[in-house]
């Protein structure tokens, strides 16, 4: 996982996506002659930093710039004139202007504030402001009785465009093939005939999936149609990704792959590229989205699902229109314009005005005959005629006008649709017809001052953008953006959602946590696959196995398609039907299993023991090292069974960039084996007793073996292991150290003792870890140069009424479940130290046992982390309506305030606030958070999967790990969370008293990861042996071969890869589309 934080010290640079400007021509080397070798080496010889000639050059030189300083002063920066009158007219912090500490990116120190982006408004500003009191508004409840005077619209007439849609889930209540076949299918065939029928007819689809299912299907003549509506403006496409993703779980790399997989699919079949985006129900929203879609070519979006309190906050001061801004972008490269919506649903009873009763008189599918719940205020919809369409188009403009008035312009947006609407002729045609009659009415009166039509988004944001280039909304003082002029900026994340009477939806962080899990293992065996692809494609441009990558093709489809889906803010997220949840798991499991036998296939034919050339996609002789037998199971390590004389082999493939350097481990059958590298060296290893997570057996009978792995950068490396083997020294067997309240019979060929202290530790050459014997709980962490981090790990319950998939409502505070007693392990190697934990709890099920390793591998990235892996089963009655968290007490001095990421692509600062319930205090954490003192000192937390986190206290850090739940909490699901799955937790602990110490002000400041941080994040990310160093077992071994296929050095020609000298565009391999070669 990369963060990302805009060139903090200059700018809005480094972004992930390629950027506009000019990529700088990069000359071809070329072989040199001995002669101008032998110029080139005097030239080095007189400019070298030992040379007198230099030393006097560079005496100079400085004088000079002394002199010059002395007489001019320092001279300010250079830069382009757009960008000079940019930023010069933010130089000074205007008044109501803010300084975006609150929520972006920034280094440690005072360079943090003089690299934050100054905006208008921060979400910790609005947060600090807004005291949370949930007033009641009255007909607008979560508001106010809007009213207007009635001359707004004198000079410029109210102009509203009113955008029919249907939300179409991809799976929530019923799978995505269910939605198609009962309502989806229709939806798409009653869009085209109705906007056929009709030119002023206008609509907006979002999901792709959907779409391209509906196209397989259509015929010639309606796919016809559909492309002709899109091109004559009637049908616009919006967002193009293939479904609407979840913004608080997912990872930015997988949102890019769903957005891409949906946007590429339309551009091939249809012509279009998506600039709107439309976002009306992911639960809460993320920065790291709107970044994504500026870079991607949006220049618009629309949200809806934000916290009512900052709605009615933004809409008092008119700013529910506003410019977003990553807040380290100095330079506004990344701003992009954003409409919020201002009330509690997307639905028609809430997008008309602030009046729901009178808005659900105006969704004419829930007259009688329609499938449709009546309106609940008791007032119907009934036609609209010449008898009383006069009054039905006051009523309507009225709300039309109570709605202008909480925006700046004159142009106003609204949206009628609602989840799976417009399923028949019938309904559309109502919908079409009675608001066709009401539009022509207010449009046939001048004096009303009001134009209205139906419209898309793009009709929306370009009239608005018109409007606001013609007239001045800009504010005295307001900071704004040359995006576009007379909005405010605005800065930060809109976590954590909240719909009414402080319900917030903070429990869908953690719900199903096996499937967040499981999405991730997904995401990284997919990146590695498209990696061995490239490969392989380039090595059988000499071969005849270029049918190997060609016939998996639609495999990686699949799986980019499958993994997509599974991002849907009711995927990821947890919250839909437990059927729902198994139709997505199966998905899984099916791509990754069709990725495992590609990438075994693709490892066979990398190392040369490619066996039959005529049909490369046959079952290889490599297999994955884990395994799931179902889509709800637990991944299971295949074990080595070793064999006299027998040597197996074991290959990793390495998909990153860089070189891996760190202690791997595999399962074997008997613990007296021995490692040796491909080249013949003896590798030294441990075995250690593989334990079991209850006490009915202590150990599996199975042994660990671990030694020290290095894998290229996008690499393979073979080792070999073996039973009985002369010439290499076996493994070291670890020492076993034991407390249990219970009896236990230590398996050979292990020395086992008895703990009698009540602490004891463990540790490496960085670290010693010190834990509380009888609970089996992490004390602190003490470095080798004295300083010490206090840990107070706990594991604790939450008990819950009104929880369910979405909500987090805990009861009081969670109580420790930890009692003395139970079993604690150690098992001490030379490469590894680790401590096993099967707690007493008062339930016999326990619901949690628990890991924590170091390693002793010097200079590697593992030996710097504390791993914990934290087995959960929540699964008896006797832990309904309970939600399971670990926190960690920490000394640090934090104020509360802690720091989650963003999608695993940058920081954000989160603070506890006493006005608002635990919950609402709940955050994200989709893979680190981490606390902070002034002094420097900071313990993170990086995770492998989304989770939740919160810091209530002082020094506190808790993270939740699953969640039980009997009862829907009322928001639509219509079930609690009861299909709970066994599931390892796995964190990367980190402690650092080296950073930057802060300013006095730090606390108002968003801190990034520190490098190592980053390097930690990369680990994790990558780390599953399925994607790290992909792991397998061989049959055969004799005519395998070490291969380093290392992109980065010389084993291009191998790949069947060429370096083209001019091509300017140096750092990235492309496919030539002419030649199915690829370069370099």
């Amino acid at each position: 996982m990369d963060f990302f934080s805009g060139g903090r010290r200059v700018g809005g640079g480094g972004g992930l996506l390629p950027s506009t400007a000019a990529t700088a021509k990069v000359k071809p080397a070329r072989k040199s002659s001995s002669a101008s070798s032998r110029r080139r080496g005097r030239l080095r010889d007189v400019l070298s930093p030992t040379s007198t000639f230099f030393l006097i050059g560079l005496s100079i030189s400085f004088l000079f710039f002394v002199a010059v300083v002395v007489l001019y002063g320092v001279p300010n920066p250079l830069s382009s004139s757009h960008s000079k009158h940019r930023i010069a007219r933010r130089r000074p912090l205007p008044s109501g202007g803010a300084s975006s500490d609150g929520s972006g990116g920034g280094m440690a120190g005072g360079e943090m504030i003089a690299a934050a982006a100054v905006v208008d408004i921060t979400t910790k500003d609005l947060y600090d402001r807004i005291e949370f009191l949930d007033v009641d508004g009255g007909a607008w409840k979560q508001g106010w009785k809007v009213t207007f005077a009635g001359n707004e619209w004198d000079d410029e007439k109210l102009k509203v465009f009113v955008a029919p849609h249907s939300h179409n889930d991809p799976g929530w209540r019923l799978t995505v093939e269910e939605y198609y076949q009962r309502q989806s299918r229709y939806i798409l065939d009653t869009i085209v005939e109705s906007l056929s029928k009709d030119t002023r007819r206008k609509f907006i689809w979002e999901e792709m999936s959907y779409l391209e299912r509906w196209w397989r299907e259509a015929s010639g003549e309606k796919k016809e149609s559909f492309i002709n509506l899109v091109k004559n403006g009637q049908l616009e496409i919006v967002g193009g990704g293939w479904v609407m993703n979840d913004e608080a779980n997912s990872h930015y790399f997988a949102i890019i792959e769903q957005i891409t997989e949906g946007n590429m699919w339309l551009n091939e079949t249809i012509g279009v590229i998506p600039k709107n985006s439309w976002a009306i129900d992911p639960f809460g929203y993320s920065a790291t989205m709107a970044y994504l879609l500026r870079r991607m070519g949006f220049r618009n979006m629309l949200i809806q699902r934000t916290h009512y309190e900052l709605k009615k906050e933004l809409a008092l001061n008119k700013n529910l229109e506003y410019i977003w801004r990553q807040s380290w972008d100095m330079d506004e490269t990344t701003d992009i314009f954003v409409h919020m919506m201002p009330f509690y649903s997307y639905d028609i009873p809430h997008t008309c005005g602030p009046e729901p009763a009178i808005c659900c008189q105006f969704d004419f599918a829930r007259m009688r005959g329609f499938s449709y719940e009546a309106c609940p205020w008791k007032f119907d919809p009934v036609e609209t005629n010449s008898n009383n369409v006069q009054e039905r188009a006051m009523t309507l403009l009225d709300q039309y006008r109570k709605k202008s008035t909480l925006y700046r312009t004159n142009t106003l947006l609204v949206p009628l649709g609602d989840d799976f609407r417009y399923v028949s002729m019938d309904e559309a045609e109502v919908q079409f017809r009675n608001y066709q009659m009401i539009f022509d009415y207010i449009n046939s009166n001048p004096s009303l001052n009001a134009e209205v039509k139906f419209g898309t988004l793009e009709d929306y944001f370009g009239t608005l953008r018109e409007e606001a280039e013609r007239r001045n909304f800009s504010r005295p003082g307001e900071v704004g953006s040359a995006e576009l002029e007379g909005f405010p900026s605005l800065s930060g994340d809109f976590f954590t959602y909240a719909d009414r009477n402080q319900d917030y939806w903070s429990g869908y962080y953690v719900s199903r946590p096996f499937f967040k899990a499981f999405d991730r293992v997904l995401e990284q065996t997919l990146r590695a696959s498209e990696i061995l692809a490239a490969l392989v494609l380039g090595y059988c441009q000499k071969l005849q196995c270029a049918k190997l990558p060609i016939s998996f093709s639609h495999k990686l489809t699949a799986a980019r398609r499958n993994l997509a889906l599974f991002q849907h803010h009711d995927g990821v997220t947890g919250t839909a039907k437990n059927h729902v949840v198994t139709d997505y798991g199966t998905r899984m499991r099916t791509s990754l299993q069709d990725l495992q036998i590609f990438m075994a296939r693709a490892v066979e034919v990398l190392l040369g023991d490619f066996h039959d050339k005529a049909d490369p996609t046959l079952l290889s002789h490599f297999e994955p090292e884990q395994s799931r037998s179902r889509y709800d199971a637990q991944p299971v390590h295949k074990f080595l069974d070793v064999n006299d004389g027998e040597p197996r082999s074991v290959v990793f493939f390495n998909p990153l960039e860089q070189t891996r350097d760190e202690v791997v481990m595999v399962l074997v059958s008997k613990p007296d084996v021995s490692v040796w590298h491909s080249n013949g060296s003896c590798v030294k290893s441990q075995v250690s007793p593989d334990w079991k997570h209850d006490t009915t057996e202590d150990n599996t009978k199975l042994h660990r073996l671990y030694w020290r792995a290095s894998v290229p950068a996008m690499g393979l490396e073979t080792y070999f292991v073996a039973h009985g083997s002369p010439s290499c020294e076996k493994a070291a067997p670890a020492k076993v150290r034991v407390f249990s309240d219970t009896p236990f019979s230590c398996p050979p060929p292990y020395v086992c003792s008895k703990i009698e202290t009540d602490t004891v530790q463990i540790h490496n050459l960085l670290y010693t870890l010190t834990f509380d014997v009888k609970r089996g709980l992490l004390q602190k962490i003490s470095h080798k140069d004295g300083k010490q981090t206090y840990v107070g790990e706990d594991i604790g319950l939450y008990s819950s009424v009104g929880s369910g998939a979405y909500l987090f409502k805990p009861i009081g505070d969670a109580k420790p479940v930890i009692e003395e007693g139970g079993q604690f392990i150690i098992s001490e190697g030379s490469l590894v130290q680790e401590s096993f934990s099967i707690p007493k709890t008062m339930w016999k099920n326990r619901p949690i046992s628990h890991r924590t390793r170091i390693y002793s591998a010097q200079e590697t990235v593992q030996q710097l982390i504390v791993e914990k892996e934290y087995h959960v089963e929540l699964l008896g009655d006797e832990f309904n309506d309970r939600e399971l968290i670990v926190r960690f007490k920490t000394d640090i001095d934090n104020k509360r305030v802690f720091y989650s990421d963003l999608n695993g692509f940058q920081m954000s600062r989160r603070q506890t606030y006493d006005k608002i319930p635990p919950q609402g205090n709940y955050y994200p954490m989709p893979s680190l958070a981490f606390m902070q003192d002034p002094s420097g000192h900071r313990f993170s937390v990086h995770s492998k999967q989304s989770l939740g986190a919160a810091s209530l206290r002082d020094g506190w850090l808790e993270i939740m790990l699953d969640r039980r739940l009997v009862y829907d909490d009322g928001r639509g699901l219509g079930q609690g969370v009861m299909d709970n799955l066994p599931n390892n937790v796995i964190f990367h602990i980190l402690t650092e008293s080296n950073i930057s110490a802060l300013p006095s002000n730090h606390m108002l400041l968003t801190l990034q990861p520190s490098l190592l941080s980053h390097r930690v994040a990369s680990k994790v990310y990558t780390d599953e042996p399925v994607n790290l160093f992909y792991m397998f077992k061989d049959l055969t071994v004799f005519n395998v071969k070490a291969t380093s296929l290392n992109l980065l050095h010389d084993d291009t020609e191998m790949l069947g890869l060429q370096v083209r000298p001019s091509v300017s565009n140096i750092g990235y391999v492309r496919l030539d589309q002419s030649t199915d070669t690829l370069f370099l």
